[in-house]
């Protein structure tokens, strides 16, 4: 296939306006246009996956972690990035990363955590706001339903759990077509009424182009009235971590045990178990300890996550139970995630695990 027809999709998946601003998901190397055949997924792109890919003819590497993060001024190979970078272009390997954007949104790093340590009930645990807008349209009573189909099918309307939310106020709409007009109703140099829906709608803030086109483009009007306000409201799709909870509780070792399994871990750092029974469980991929409070806040009975530094865990202060399982280790399937994703979509496209373990920390038993 094409790059860009894959990239795509996965763009859609987690748009790339989703993620952080330290971050630099998308495609680091390549021509878009480019054709490949094969992809190699890894956490990371470090040279043994290069030469893996390279070993394997894959001619693209989809990794969770991008391989730059801030500017390169030179290509010596002095450092592991650039001699990633260079060995990748002289190879012809598209390099593409896939990071906070897949850490924000609902079907992504941290759904992949709770399928795993079996949470049901899943949300996210800090949604992001400002991501919302809500368009404002009126439209003859007799294509209201049409209108509003079209918006819909295009992504607007949707609150949670439910799709096709609208609101609608009828009223009547007067306008004066002139000479040069072409109206769909009424006649030229008349002043006409016509009974109309006021619609209200919420829409995700970078859809808005595509809102638009579906709005005109089913509209009857020959000048379509409508109004676009930014929102505050927070986003119930995308933001960072997630929070559900196990069907039947347990004990605080119990638990640890049975994440130590889940995650297939070495090794967990916690804070002291608690004696009350663990019900729900809010969890983050990756540098999390950011969300702690959130995660106190939602009455989480454990928090999930990694990269704790030594006093961070003193924040716990007896409320919840601290468990770091590891970066590498909490985001290790995302690999599977992304395979899962690309399948579904390109069932015929040949698609690799990365055989490497790109860990850089070892443990010592």
């Amino acid at each position: 296939m094409i790059l860009k027809d894959l990239t795509t999709y996965l763009e859609e998946i987690a748009p790339l306006a989703y993620q952080e601003s330290y971050d630099n998901a998308g495609l680091i190397v390549g021509n878009p246009h480019q054709e490949i055949h094969q992809a190699l997924i890894s956490l990371d792109c470090t040279e043994a996956v290069v030469d893996e890919a390279i070993a394997k003819n894959c001619k693209l590497i989809i990794s969770h972690h991008p391989i730059v993060f801030k500017g390169l001024k030179k290509f010596n190979g002095n450092n592991y990035v650039e001699r990633v970078v260079i060995k990748a272009i002289q190879n012809n390997i598209a390099v593409y990363a896939i990071h906070t954007n897949l850490d924000s949104v609902l079907p992504g790093v941290n759904a992949k955590i709770c399928e795993k340590i079996g949470l049901k009930n899943c949300s996210i645990l800090a949604p992001k706001s400002g991501l919302l807008k809500k368009l404002v349209f009126f439209v003859p009573l007799a294509k209201a339903d049409e209108v509003k189909t079209a918006i819909f099918n295009a992504g607007a309307g949707g609150i949670g759990n439910y799709s096709e939310c609208s609101f609608n106020v009828d009223g009547i709409g007067t306008f004066k077509p002139n000479e040069d007009s072409n109206p769909f109703v009424g006649e030229k140099n008349q002043l006409h009424q016509e009974k109309e829906t006021r619609v209200e709608v919420i829409f995700p803030a970078l859809a808005e182009r595509k809102m638009i086109a579906a709005l005109l483009e089913t509209h009857p009007y020959e000048e379509v009235a409508y109004d676009i306000y930014p929102l505050d409201n927070d986003y119930q799709n995308v933001g960072s971590g997630m929070i559900g909870e196990l069907e039947t509780p347990l004990n605080g070792e119990d638990f640890l045990h049975q994440l130590k399994k889940n995650m297939d871990l070495k090794v967990i750092r916690h804070t002291e178990i608690l004696p009350d029974q663990i019900k729900k469980i809010a969890v983050c991929g990756g540098s999390g300890s950011f969300l702690l409070g959130k995660a106190i806040q939602a009455k989480a009975d454990v928090f999930i996550t990694a990269d704790f530094k030594y006093h961070e865990f003193f924040d716990a202060d007896g409320k919840i139970l601290i468990a770091d399982i590891g970066h590498f280790e909490s985001e290790q399937f995302t690999q599977e995630l992304l395979l899962e994703i690309i399948t579904k979509k390109f069932p015929n496209f040949a698609v690799r695990l990365t055989e490497s373990n790109t860990n850089p920390i070892k443990y010592l038993s």
